[in-house]
């Protein structure tokens, strides 16, 4: 299991454009095209798929929502940090 970060770790390390709200972190990405948002859930659920770390999407007419949280642990670890810089790098 891995150890759920502290309210300061997380605050510290969550990448920018990330919201910490409550025991997850939190990203709006915003598109001039709803597909574009579309194709982008995608690939960050592949992304999740491939990682076995899904997180919450939801996709609106033109922002795509992410939120990350270790259900298991309750709360944001090093995984959901990571994820979220992976999901900023497929932006």
């Amino acid at each position: 299991m891995a150890d759920v970060l502290t309210d300061d770790e997380i605050d510290d390390r969550t990448p920018e454009g990330w919201n910490h709200e409550g025991d997850e972190i939190v990203r709006t990405y915003e598109f001039d095209e709803y597909l574009d948002g579309v194709e982008f859930a995608s690939d960050a659920a592949e992304l999740a798929d491939e990682e076995f770390h899904h997180p919450e999407i939801t996709i609106r007419y033109d922002e795509v929502e992410i939120s990350l949280t270790s259900h298991e642990e309750g709360g944001v670890t090093d995984q959901d940090i990571q994820m979220a810089e992976h999901f900023d790098d497929a932006r």
